[in-house]
């Protein structure tokens, strides 16, 4: 199984917005929305994770924390670390991290879209992903 995180055109200044597919082999079998920071050059804590270089994925792993709860950790990524695939609703919990929900809504007042059923997304993804898996990631909002 590997996923890939395509980003959508429809961004502002502030987030970025996707679609985060499951497959195996050439069957999808399962997928989401999602929600980052903006490019910001790879800074940490403010910018979204650069896209993948084509045959080199990021590695994925479940993981646990006392904040989090359980969760996906993304590794691999250059100069940056606990890059987590969490429960979030605005671009306001991301501090560089994905987002994951059922679609897009408007969970706030603050004019930005957002995603919404985020735990239960989640809690689908850990319960279909192996331990360990391959994430490709394409910027289709240049």
């Amino acid at each position: 199984m590997y996923a890939i995180l395509n980003r959508l055109r429809d961004n502002t200044s502030v987030q970025t917005l996707g679609r985060w597919y499951f497959h195996e082999g050439l069957k999808e079998v399962f997928s989401c929305v999602t929600l980052e920071l903006p490019d910001r050059g790879n800074q940490n804590n403010i910018s979204r994770v650069p896209a993948t270089l084509p045959g080199k994925p990021y590695r994925v792993k479940k993981r646990w924390s006392p904040k989090f709860k359980h969760h996906f950790h993304v590794t691999g990524v250059d100069g940056r670390t606990y890059i987590l695939v969490h429960v979030l609703n605005t671009f306001h919990q991301t501090e560089g991290c994905i987002g994951v929900g059922y679609g897009f809504g408007y969970v706030n007042h603050d004019r930005e879209m957002d995603i919404y059923m985020s735990r239960d997304t989640l809690d689908r993804m850990l319960a279909l992903a192996p331990d360990e898996f391959d994430l490709y990631i394409n910027d289709n909002d240049l």
